[in-house]
């Protein structure tokens, strides 16, 4: 078949960008390591593999926010450990400084190494994180969250929001704790009320006044806080509790009081214990919870007034008192540890988790994307001799003629 000068040149430059682009793109393939590169090189495992990758990056995705809720609940552990030794140091100092053989110098001097360690708790609860964030001030992580007064009692300035970062599907884990459920939302020993004694005579203390019954308690018409006036009325020698309601409203009259045994009025049950002398007064607010900042203020407030205090039977009744919401606070912090504790375990269980799937789904996509160098060279070098046999053929047969054939 008679071919034409222009069929030929054309022909074979096609046929050597044909053997170029072979070149180009077996090159392509071993300089990226991968066989699969477009949806053309193989639609299948292309689409196979957009779901490899899909996974592999969304769990990229979740071991970042691991890393984050990790060093979040590591340091929230941290701190409340802190706080944990810092509480035990307080107590151990408060035990020591009821020992009748301390002056009151002494017990000033212990005072003092209370306020050190409420400015060290105060201090742990107003840490930052790693961005320089309040990790204890809720959502307002740029406010710092306490506050002390010059009467060394503290303020919270956060709020009671909880940040959360998703670490697996549907697995969401705490990032941080707001400052009032972890420092302030400390459960009164009492109950629900917090009792003041004003200077009494004799020697009794509320162990237990709770709201028993909320159908019958009735804030409306008897606003708390409730005093407790200690009289014997009709002189027969057994005391009776005169109840008022903060308006000085009569509420109702319990009698004979029997220390140690329970009475009612409204729906609150109050235990008192020890005997009280006529005309001692106990007033009960409603309080059914005590910061710990409240706490180690109250005991610097005991061994400030020292052996001055009006009343030595009340001075130990506050004493008892105190050291008993010093054991729940310290209580209560061990389960706020606890909880960062139980965050972390979840954490390093996801992580673990992670670890596997993520070597499942490498797997996955290796075998799809990754290339077989040797068979990919094998194919190079193949692509680069057919490219350069047909450069040699072109050239060859472009320099034939008639004249070249009769020489």
């Amino acid at each position: 078949m008679r071919v034409s000068t222009s069929q030929f040149y054309h022909q074979s430059s096609l046929n050597m960008m044909n053997k170029s682009s072979e070149v180009n793109e077996q090159t392509a393939y071993i300089s990226s390591g991968k066989r699969v590169l477009t949806a053309k090189d193989d639609a299948v495992a292309f689409g196979s593999l957009s779901g490899y990758k899909e996974g592999i990056s969304r769990i990229e995705q979740y071991n970042r926010n691991i890393t984050q809720s990790k060093n979040h609940n590591a340091l929230t552990e941290t701190s409340f450990s802190l706080v944990q030794e810092t509480l035990l140091q307080a107590k151990q100092r408060f035990i020591q400084a009821n020992n009748s053989a301390l002056t009151d110098e002494d017990r000033l001097s212990i005072a003092e190494q209370m306020k050190q360690y409420l400015s060290q708790v105060l201090d742990i609860a107003n840490s930052k994180d790693e961005t320089g964030g309040y990790i204890f001030s809720g959502y307002q992580i740029d406010t710092q969250p306490f506050a002390i007064q010059v009467d060394n009692s503290v303020t919270y300035q956060g709020d009671s929001g909880v940040n959360e970062l998703s670490i697996s599907n549907n697995v969401f884990v705490d990032i941080n704790m707001p400052g009032d459920s972890a420092f302030e939302k400390i459960d009164n020993v009492i109950g629900d009320f917090s009792p003041s004694y004003n200077n009494n005579v004799g020697g009794a203390t509320v162990s237990n006044a709770v709201i028993a019954n909320r159908g019958t308690y009735d804030t409306a018409t008897f606003p708390p806080g409730y005093t407790l006036d200690f009289t014997d009325a009709d002189t027969n020698g057994q005391l009776e509790v005169v109840i008022t309601d903060s308006t000085a409203g009569a509420v109702t009259t319990i009698d004979p009081f029997v220390p140690g045994q329970a009475f009612s009025f409204i729906g609150v049950e109050v235990t008192i214990d020890g005997m009280p002398e006529i005309g001692d007064q106990i007033v009960l607010n409603e309080d059914n919870k005590v910061s710990v900042f409240e706490t180690l203020k109250a005991a610097i407030d005991w061994l400030e007034v020292g052996g001055s205090a009006a009343n030595t039977s009340q001075h130990e009744v506050d004493y008892g008192h105190i050291l008993s919401q010093l054991n729940e606070a310290a209580s209560h912090i061990s389960a706020q540890q606890g909880k960062a504790g139980i965050n972390l375990q979840l954490i390093e269980s996801q992580e673990s988790r992670h670890l596997d799937s993520n070597l499942s789904l490498e797997q996955g996509r290796s075998s799809i994307e990754d290339l077989d160098f040797y068979k990919a060279t094998t194919r190079l070098e193949q692509s680069e001799v057919a490219l350069q046999a047909a450069q040699l053929t072109f050239s060859k047969v472009q320099g034939l003629s008639l004249l070249n054939y009769i020489r």
